[in-house]
């Protein structure tokens, strides 16, 4: 099956509510569970890594990035002709430390505890072995637009002050986490698991609070989580989660742990400080121990520059909306500031778990400073609102972000 057949695959499975995978016959376990073999004993998780030069490894050219210490956020202009992925020379990284160096040949997967038969262990060419799967989905940070608490809604928040750059489309290529775990012996009473990076641990105030995990529902786990080793129809970069790392659609970046090189699966529920301590609202609208966030929140984006200098002259707006609920419905254009609104034409693919591309024209109507906004509808009716709750840690704003440019 090539990739577009597969996008294509995908989108009639979710609109008809059958989105979670193929089933496994006897024979299929048969063979997965050969493919795992005796495994030996297990050891640590991962392989040999070393730390890479700076926290990020490949170049990040100012056009095409706006840094923040061990982050880089995409800019929007500089997707404005890429098609509907993002090029992985764009896309957007997220790093709690340090992007580790790892060695493929060395790299093993280990799989532990009371959800499973027994602990198994797996190299990238015995993943590779496994029926293999690609889809097209976006990996987006929680905080992604964190910065429009402060400059929209005049509120303190805390964490990288992203615009809404914190977000990339790719094409992912490798394995259900489902057939690895059936693979590797899963017990009818799981009920968590939990993926964990190889990169370095992550300190905080003052307290070492270990490698990045955070656990997921076995359910979602065996329903469209990839553990990817391709980006893009090319292996994955350091930066990106080479040689392994997770991709669990729709869900807040988090959950896709990069560099994965152990998976812990548990009878009991699992917690960790990424989603105890972080990746929950704290705030006045929420209880004393906060809410816990999975799913992403409707959003859209201008392929324009911050503060762009535009013509007065026709000119053709560009932007792409997306929605965890599913396919965007419609996207909506108001170049007055909100008083007025217009609908724009979607142009290409539009896919569960990635986005909506769409254009519009606008002749100016006078020189001088405008704000453009942009509000998508997703298909259950989510559309974007002028405001939303505070929270302390700044995640999911899903508002209506204005957007200055201005007319000369």
């Amino acid at each position: 099956m090539d990739e577009m057949t597969y996008d294509r695959l995908r989108l009639e499975q979710w609109r008809d509510g059958r989105a979670s995978g193929r089933g496994f016959t006897r024979r299929d376990l048969m063979r997965l569970a050969a493919a795992v073999g005796a495994g030996g004993a297990v050891g640590a998780a991962g392989g040999t890594a070393r730390a890479a030069d700076g926290p990020i490894v490949k170049p990040l050219p100012p056009e095409l990035f706006t840094v923040f210490g061990t982050n880089a956020e995409t800019r929007w202009e500089a997707l404005r002709d890429t098609g509907y992925l993002v090029p992985v020379d764009r896309f957007f990284v997220r790093n709690h430390t340090s992007t580790p160096i790892i060695d493929p040949a060395a790299y093993r997967l280990r799989l532990f505890g009371s959800g499973l038969r027994a602990p198994a262990e797996f190299s990238l060419d015995q993943l590779k072995r496994l029926p293999r799967e690609t889809i097209t989905a976006a990996v987006e940070c929680a905080g992604n637009a964190r910065s429009f608490f402060t400059t929209q809604q005049g509120q303190t928040v805390s964490g990288t002050a992203w615009k809404l750059g914190a977000i990339g489309v790719g094409r992912w290529h490798g394995v259900r986490l489902g057939t690895v775990l059936r693979a590797a012996g899963l017990r009818r009473e799981a009920v968590d698991v939990q993926p964990q990076g190889l990169d370095a641990h992550f300190v905080s105030g003052g307290v070492d609070l270990g490698p990045v995990r955070r656990p997921l529902p076995v359910g979602k786990a065996l329903d469209d989580v990839l553990l990817a080793w391709d980006l893009n129809g090319a292996p994955l970069p350091p930066d990106h989660g080479a040689p392994l790392r997770v991709v669990v659609p729709s869900w807040i970046g988090i959950a896709s742990i990069k560099w994965v090189g152990a998976i812990e699966v548990a009878a009991e529920p699992l917690f960790s400080p990424w989603n105890t301590q972080f990746y929950r609202l704290f705030g006045a609208d929420h209880p004393p121990g906060g809410t816990l966030i999975d799913e992403q929140v409707v959003k859209s984006a201008f392929e324009l520059a911050w503060g762009a200098s535009l013509p007065l002259a026709r000119t053709t707006l560009t932007g792409r909306s997306w929605s965890a609920n599913g396919p965007i419905r419609h996207v909506d254009v108001s170049t007055d500031g909100g008083t007025s609104w217009r609908r724009a034409h979607s142009t290409g693919p539009n896919l569960p778990s990635a986005w909506q591309r769409w254009r519009i024209d606008w002749t100016p109507a006078a020189a001088g400073a405008h704000t453009l906004i942009a509000r998508a509808t997703d298909v259950t009716g989510a559309s974007q609102p002028a405001t939303v709750p505070h929270n302390a840690l700044g995640y999911l704003f899903g508002a209506q972000v204005r957007h200055p440019v201005t007319v000369a």
